[in-house]
């Protein structure tokens, strides 16, 4: 007998770019006896606007409900700084580890235009749940 999960699927849409997120518990990576909970992301980017936008800066809030908070930032995203045409996407994916089995990730990502203008986009909150 085959189970299949409910995938979850998180949107938020701030100045013209549109994110979404696909969360997936991976429990091949994953230890409980350490505990290590390995999480992975799927990440679209849609710029819905009318200027071209090139993603500059991330921010992510990340709460492990054992360890608690961290925040993590640096440039662009896996090593890219990409720049979406209006009518663009851009689709990366990317993990995270957790000490409990459960937590959450929000942030969001900086764009700069081609005339110089800066704006952030929110990335939504996304459930990040082993026993999902």
């Amino acid at each position: 007998m085959v189970v299949l999960k409910k995938v979850q699927r998180f949107y938020r849409m701030t100045n013209g770019i549109r994110i979404s997120v696909r969360p997936v518990y991976a429990p091949e990576h994953s230890d409980p006896a350490e505990p290590r909970f390995v999480f992975v992301y799927f990440i679209r980017i849609e710029n819905l606007g009318d200027r071209t936008a090139r993603l500059m800066w991330r921010h992510w809030d990340i709460h492990d409900d054992v360890a608690g908070d961290t925040q993590v930032e640096g440039e662009g995203v896996v090593g890219e700084q990409p720049a979406l045409e209006p009518g663009g996407v851009h689709e990366y994916n990317s993990f995270c580890v957790l000490r409990g089995r459960a937590g959450y990730m929000e942030g969001w990502y900086e764009f700069a235009t081609a005339d110089g203008d800066t704006f952030r986009a929110d990335v939504p909150r996304f459930i990040l749940d082993s026993d999902a």
